[in-house]
This record gives C-alpha cells, structure tokens and sequence, in this order.
C-alpha cells in the first residue's frame, strides 16, 4: 500500500511541477531549448514513475525496512553539496563532487565513481554548453573550458 501512496504523491508533485514550469520563459531567447524544457521532461518522468508505482503487480508493501538509510542520507547530503557548489565549482567539477558519493552508495568503488563522476560531468557539459547551447557555469576551470 505504501507504494501506490507513493505513487499517487509522485503523480500529484510531477503535476505541480508541470504546472508551475506552464508559464517559465526566458526574457531574451539565447537558448534554443529554453527555461522550461528541464522542469517538464522531470515533472513527466516523476509523474510516470508514479504511475508505475501505482499499477504494478505484487509491490512490496514493505520497502522502507529494505532502505539502505546511510547511503541514502549520503545521497541526499551529496545532491545538496552539489547546489551549493554549483555556481562556485561549475557544472563539472560539482558532478564530480555529487557522483562519487552517489556511485559508492550505489555500490561502485571508488575509481568507478569517479570516471562515471568525470564521465558525467565533461560529456553532460559538452553536451548541454556546446551541442545545445544552454549556458552552464564553468566556475574554477572557466579557463579551460571556455567559461561564462
């Protein structure tokens, strides 16, 4: 039962956000996807995730005696970390930060989540600031990244 709870929170939290994002759009149009693409394409993947929680078969009424809470906890202190980094370090060198922890807490060594971190942080980087053009912050290697 507390699954389809959880569910029908996700689906109703994913509607707020889509809701809330309806109106975001950027003063000046330098970006080609714009401010309002992220909060949606997350507010349609939490709300399907929801809807997934709330139909499947045989779920597990009992998940939360099945949480791992240390590596939770780290997972949660690791993704505030990467807020209050962000502008500082920059996109990369804080998904850096952010993805070790979040890789060892999902079972990876230390060496693997630090090439999945760096992995993340160049390409996601590449990808997002080159590719399509959404400007991110390059922080201290904004000298050698090309940095805004």
């Amino acid at each position: 039962m507390s699954d389809r709870i959880l569910g029908a929170a996700c689906i109703a939290v994913g509607a707020a956000m889509a809701w809330a994002a309806r109106d975001y759009a950027a003063p000046i149009s330098y970006e080609p996807v714009g401010p309002r693409a992220f909060p949606m394409l997350l507010a349609v993947l939490l709300a399907i995730g929801g809807a997934w929680l709330l139909v499947r078969p045989g779920a597990n009424d009992h998940w939360l005696h099945t949480v791992p809470l240390r590596p939770l906890a780290g997972v949660i202190v690791a993704v505030f970390v990467y807020v209050l980094l962000f502008q500082w370090l920059g996109f990369t060198l804080a998904t850096i930060v952010m993805a070790v922890p979040v890789g060892m807490a999902f079972g990876g060594s230390l060496l693997q989540s630090l090439g999945g971190g760096l992995g993340l942080g160049l390409v996601g980087f590449f990808l997002f600031d080159k590719a399509l053009d959404v400007v991110l912050p390059t922080g201290v290697l904004s000298f050698l990244l090309g940095g805004r």
